[in-house]
């Protein structure tokens, strides 16, 4: 760990400062209208023209007006500093402070961003849960059925070529149509996206075992179930997990899309209502919110498969 922390340290110093270099050309349009509007000279003095001037060139010919470039309240790029004053607020000073904070109220706030990481945290585990039984089911009956292989296996590759921002409204509108309202259209998105690097995975795993062990299962006399149960699954848990850690991660992809057409709470929402009002600020805060819960979802897997392993004695 020791050894790791300099290097990490070093690439978030690195990404941090390349990040407050960028708001300059990304802001500097609205920086040079700004200080136009207090009365500065600005080049060119044409709007038109600084419009379509190149950021790099308005950069370096007003260097003396771009302090605002990391303040601005409405930035196409806001600067690292902002979107940690945005998390703060919509975390711990909306729910220790505000009238709809879990302290005043005794719930979560709707204007927090952790209320709307748990409506994506619980569409996200729900969806993965069905995604990865489905695909554990579907890949033992590829490993048993030449059929279903040549049947199924093709249809499922081309199902994640439907780009899933196209199909999740469509899906929406049909469970709505027949009653399923709430999180499970979310999460019947989320399975979407995660059952298939579940199939790919254990299908690998499932055939893992080499042929010897085959034979020697069957000098005992083991049935199909036996050599599923005692030989292939246990093969192919380590495939199980590196596939649930790519699909909890597509799960949660799939919950945030499925919240932008329903718009009913969630990080995608969240996103979705900070681009209606010019709140880049409160969309940045959200993606680091759901980069966040990705990474406490795969580390969990990963615990997971530590104390699976080593219950195996593999580890």
């Amino acid at each position: 760990m020791k050894g790791t922390l300099g290097p990490v340290l070093t690439v978030i110093l690195a990404i941090l400062a390349i990040w407050y270099v960028a708001c300059v050309p990304m802001n500097v349009r609205e920086v040079l209208s700004a200080a136009e509007r207090d009365g500065a000279v600005v080049t060119p003095t044409d709007p038109v023209e600084r419009r379509d001037a190149g950021a790099v060139g308005l950069v370096l010919n007003n260097t003396a007006h771009l302090g605002a470039s990391w303040s601005l309240d409405r930035a196409k790029l806001p600067a690292p500093h902002q979107i940690a004053v945005e998390l703060w607020n919509t975390t711990v000073v909306e729910e220790m402070t505000g009238r709809r904070g879990i302290v005043n109220s005794g719930s979560l706030s709707n204007r927090g961003l952790v209320y709307h990481a748990g409506i994506t945290l619980w569409a996200t585990v729900l969806g993965f849960v069905i995604g990865t039984g489905l695909g554990i089911l579907l890949a033992v009956g590829i490993v048993h059925s030449r059929t279903m292989e040549m049947s199924v296996m093709p249809w499922a590759i081309v199902s994640q070529t439907i780009p899933i921002v196209a199909l999740a409204p469509m899906i929406i509108v049909v469970l709505y149509s027949v009653g399923l309202q709430g999180m499970l259209p979310k999460a019947v998105i989320s399975a979407y996206l995660s059952f298939f690097p579940v199939v790919v995975g254990m299908v690998k795993g499932l055939r893992s075992p080499d042929q010897s062990q085959l034979d020697l299962m069957h000098t005992y006399n083991a049935s199909k179930s036996a050599v599923l149960v005692k030989l292939r699954l246990p093969a192919s848990v380590p495939y199980l997990f590196a596939s649930l850690k790519i699909g909890i991660a597509a799960s949660l992809v799939g919950a945030i899309v499925g919240e932008l057409p329903v718009q009913q709470g969630g990080l995608g929402a969240r996103m979705l209502a900070g681009s209606y009002y010019g709140q880049t600020s409160q969309i940045w805060a959200a993606l680091i919110a759901a980069a966040a819960l990705a990474a406490l979802l795969v580390w969990s897997i990963g615990a997971l498969e530590r104390r699976t392993l080593r219950r195996m004695g593999v580890v």
